[in-house]
């Protein structure tokens, strides 16, 4: 115990290893917010007095906000300091996400996630740049432990929600508690000094050519981040909602289900920790593959049973865990990372979270709840693509 006091104690005098540290609090914000999706979309959409699937509009225009964020974002980044954007981005969130369980007219809580999702996107976008600025070539478990913390964030959302929900609007306090944390990190951040820089401002006085930027890799990372995103969100966002629409549990049952995907996928995300220092990345990402395309297809087998479905969601929370950090690895190792280029990568990753999602309870409207799942499965045999495409691009270089 003494040891690794010591060691801890060692590596918090790393002004690197204190940076990363807040960084992890961005993705608890990040990771809070998801996980509040999917069990507050009936109350939302009663609050507003809309179906189910109009509520899919609102994920719609909330994402389409976060993809404009996104593709700004890296411009500013590159040209200003990251540590008072961050702040005043967050304290801005804080103060719309307070409002969210307030607004009874429906278009106007469209424009509300369309603003929030401009601001996610920078706070979003920021840390996975940071850390490789910080870390270089030794970022990839730094990565892979940032998104543990948007895990660990995304499984505590649901777990209090089916704790609240009970109270009469029991589900506004998620909100509530999203707004207080997001406001007390901003604080945090407005202080927080040394916001780093990218590689080519410290060497910019160099006359040495910039090395052409390999387009082709950059898309097929970004459409990676598409698909996989697509089918994580999708998955997550609406298996409350399937798990209802198919009578197998009670609305408190259904929260726990979601929270127990998220809890899986928070436990996979922190055993990549200590695996992306022994492994590639790209090993990472084929075992991710292979793990969810079995478990998503564990409901197509038993399809009104409560124990499978959470088989799939425990089974498949783990295996995801794995796959966003090794593809952003891989992409990292491949190519030299400006906050412009994450960007564009991270542009697949805002997009996916735009369309499959948005659209997915329309289709449990039309064709019934069993189509998630074809959509989910689907969009991961798409990831494996975008994924091999990546190799032999790498391999080519």
């Amino acid at each position: 115990m003494t040891n690794i006091t010591a060691k801890f104690t060692t590596a918090f005098k790393d002004q690197g290893f204190r940076l990363s540290l807040n960084y992890y609090l961005l993705f608890i914000y990040l990771g809070l917010g998801m996980g509040a999706t999917g069990p507050t979309i009936p109350s939302l959409a009663g609050q507003t007095g809309v179906t189910i699937g109009t509520m899919g509009l609102m994920l719609l225009i909330g994402s389409i906000g976060y993809v404009i964020g996104t593709s700004i974002s890296g411009r500013v980044f590159d040209r200003f300091p990251a540590h008072p954007i961050i702040g005043g981005g967050l304290l801005f969130c804080a103060a719309l996400t307070a409002l969210v369980p307030l607004i009874p007219i429906f278009w106007l809580l469209i424009a509300l996630y369309f603003t929030r999702g401009i601001f996610d996107a920078f706070i979003g976008a920021a840390p996975n740049t940071l850390l490789v600025w910080v870390h270089k070539e030794k970022a990839p478990p730094y990565i892979n432990a940032l998104h543990f913390f948007f895990g660990l964030g995304a499984f505590v959302s649901p777990f209090i929600f089916g704790l609240l929900i009970g109270l009469e609007n029991g589900y506004r306090w998620i909100f509530w508690i999203l707004a207080m944390y997001a406001a007390l990190v901003g604080l945090r951040f407005l202080t927080l000094p040394n916001s780093p820089q990218p590689e080519h401002k410290k060497t910019e006085t160099a006359q040495t050519p910039k090395a052409p930027v390999p387009y082709p890799l950059v898309f097929s990372a970004s459409l990676f981040l598409f698909f996989y995103v697509g089918a994580e969100l999708s998955f997550a966002n609406w298996i409350y909602t399937y798990t209802i629409t198919l009578s197998l549990a009670s609305a408190a049952g259904a929260a726990f289900l979601n929270s127990g995907f998220w809890f899986s996928f928070t436990l996979g995300r922190l055993f990549s920790i200590p695996l992306a220092a022994h492994f590639k990345p790209a090993q990472m990402v084929a075992i991710g593959l292979a793990g969810a395309l079995v478990f998503i297809l564990v409901p197509f087998v038993f399809p009104h049973s409560l124990a499978a479905l959470w088989v799939t969601a425990v089974g498949l929370g783990l295996f995801l865990a794995p796959i966003w950090p090794g593809g952003f690895n891989l992409a990292g190792q491949s190519l030299a990372l400006t906050a412009t280029i994450s960007s564009i990568i991270l542009l697949g990753d805002s997009l996916g979270g735009t369309i499959l999602p948005s659209v997915t309870g329309k289709i449990i409207e039309w064709g019934g709840a069993q189509s998630m799942l074809v959509l989910v499965f689907a969009s991961l045999l798409l990831t494996l693509t975008a994924f091999l495409f990546m190799l032999k691009l790498r391999k080519a270089k």
